[in-house]
């Protein structure tokens, strides 16, 4: 049952990645009972106390899928999740897949303005939300976006404060009976893999997120190649920071990845420092995921921690720029090695090797998952292939790479070629190795009197300020210029920095005068996206308000 509002691959490349056994047409559900046969007794999953078997992940996930079918959702149905980083994440993303039914992964920090617009755009029939969380009362923000649909949505509750009209998600799960037979009931209903699997949310700067489909045969190859290239085992205990429902932790190689080799995930809601070390030293955590500030954060904490990291061997960095100096610094620091990654949620995703030299790890963003991914390197103007190792915008085609957005037509006539090319936005060059290199986004560009200065580049070159923990370039409003570059920086504890000694260091590395910036913010916190990048929309409203 493929939704109308998806765009297919070509049926010769369907037919090709089919028999290049890139498309192994299972759906996601499927692999559940594989996981429990295989590794039963094995822990699978650890959030605090609670501590699920793979069996035991099976059972409730089954159990919460015939509930969910009992109230009335049905394969193809859109159901909002909108959980933390907990064991019912991984239980209640299960259950639809067992049940045919597409997650759609929201965020905690989503408010009515993104609920109401992609319940909308997805036709909703249930929201996933926890009780409260940090303070907020998530319970009654669905209530309101469920009241809004033509057709209303049932509201299920994870948490100890389920109230009236609400579906209590816990209990679900616990519906008895016999487990082989729900087995069966379950195989038999499940959905093609060529249906959609879930829904993910763009990263991109448009108002309310793009929705992209990922089928279950696609997703299911992006899980098993990364988690091939970051080499995760049995052994593998891979510790879930960032928001799961972002697609990086998700299943890059993240959570489902761990799970698809029978490792152990540890769920944390936060990457703070204190909790994550602590996280690491109690589980034996050997992999994690992080954004570059989180990073930075840690390498700052790790001396004071009095914590035993000696268990973790690969942090994956990604979802910003890095600088060399910089990754250079993180895996000396935290006693592991680092693999940098660059991806979307829209498909490509890229790795440096596990035991890459540290020219290839520290200065690249490393390889394309799959041999049949097809990139292209193009001027963003003129859309022409620029020459090998010059920088232009990547374009991109492959099995795990949807050749469209879910019900966007005029999007996609924009975000796409009329040969299926998805364009990045992201400038880039490859190296004579093959390896990518981020070099900033087209669009992260301040206009100073015609001459365009990438952000990107600012930033990476402010981030090996020895005094500089975090950087972002923003543009700020001038009548004579029309823009002009303003740092904002978060230091280091106890350090100091002047606009002078920004221009004086950035010179000395030969940035052209006219992209030295020209004013400075310190900041005690940058803000962040809920990715963990810094805010930018957010800081240029505190620099609207302070001037």
């Amino acid at each position: 049952m493929i939704d109308e509002g998806t765009v297919p691959w070509p049926e010769d490349l369907a037919y090709a990645y089919r028999t290049a056994d890139c498309w192994r047409g299972r759906p996601l559900g499927a692999y559940l009972w594989d996981w429990a046969d295989a590794w039963g007794d094995h822990v699978a999953v650890v959030d605090g106390d609670r501590r699920l078997t793979y069996r035991e992940l099976a059972v409730l996930s089954d159990g919460l899928a015939e509930q969910l079918i009992e109230h009335g959702l049905r394969r193809g149905d859109s159901v909002l999740v909108q959980l933390p980083n907990c064991w019912e994440f991984v239980v209640v993303t299960l259950a639809c897949f067992r049940a045919g039914v597409v997650p759609v992964m929201m965020l905690p920090q989503h408010r009515a303005h993104e609920l109401t617009a992609i319940a909308g755009h997805v036709e909703a029939r249930a929201l996933v939300v926890p009780d409260t969380w940090r303070g907020y009362d998530h319970q009654a923000l669905a209530h309101q976006v469920a009241a809004g649909l033509p057709d209303g949505a049932a509201v299920l509750v994870v948490g100890a404060d389920v109230r009236p009209h609400s579906v209590d998600v816990r209990s679900l799960m616990r519906c008895g009976g016999d487990v082989e037979a729900r087995r069966r009931r379950l195989d038999g209903l499940a959905p093609s893999a060529a249906d959609v699997a879930l829904f993910l949310l763009s990263g991109g700067t448009t108002a309310v997120p793009k929705v992209i489909a990922r089928t279950h045969d696609d997703y299911e190859y992006n899980i098993r190649r990364c988690a091939d290239v970051c080499r995760f085992s049995r052994q593998t205990v891979y510790l879930a920071v960032l928001p799961v429902g972002h697609n990086f932790p998700l299943a890059n190689p993240g959570v489902l990845g761990t799970l698809h080799r029978g490792g152990r995930v540890v769920m944390l809601p936060s990457p703070r420092p204190e909790q994550a070390f602590a996280a690491i030293e109690a589980e034996g955590v050997t992999a994690t995921s992080v954004v570059p500030a989180v990073a930075i954060r840690w390498m700052e904490a790790v001396d004071g921690s009095g914590r035993d990291l000696s268990s973790l061997r690969h942090i994956h960095v990604g979802g910003s720029m890095l600088s060399p100096e910089v990754a250079g610094a993180i895996g000396p620091a935290l006693g592991c090695e680092l693999q940098q990654v660059y991806g979307m949620a829209e498909g490509l995703v890229c790795y440096t090797p596990v035991d890459a030299p540290r020219s290839v790890a520290n200065t690249t963003q490393g390889r394309p998952l799959s041999p049949f991914d097809e990139l292209l390197v193009v001027h963003p103007m003129t859309g022409r292939p620029v020459p090998p190792g010059a920088v232009g915008e990547l374009l991109v085609r492959g099995p795990y790479t949807p050749r469209g957005y879910y019900r966007a037509p005029e999007q996609n006539a924009v975000s796409y070629t009329p040969d299926g090319w998805y364009r990045t936005g992201d400038l880039v060059r490859i190296t004579p190795r093959g390896n990518l290199v981020v070099c900033g986004r087209v669009k992260d560009v301040i206009n100073r009197a015609g001459e365009k200065i990438s952000a990107a580049e600012i930033e990476t070159l402010a981030q090996d300020i020895p005094d500089v923990a975090e950087a972002a370039a923003v543009s700020v409003p001038d009548a004579v210029v029309g823009e002009r570059v303003c740092l904002v920086v978060r230091l280091h504890p106890g350090r100091e920095l002047t606009l002078d000694r920004v221009a004086a260091a950035l010179t000395e590395r030969g940035l052209a005068t006219f992209k030295v910036p020209e004013r400075l913010v310190v900041l005690d916190d940058l803000p962040h996206t809920p990715l963990g990048k810094p805010d930018k929309k957010a800081l240029r409203l505190l620099l609207t308000r302070a001037a």
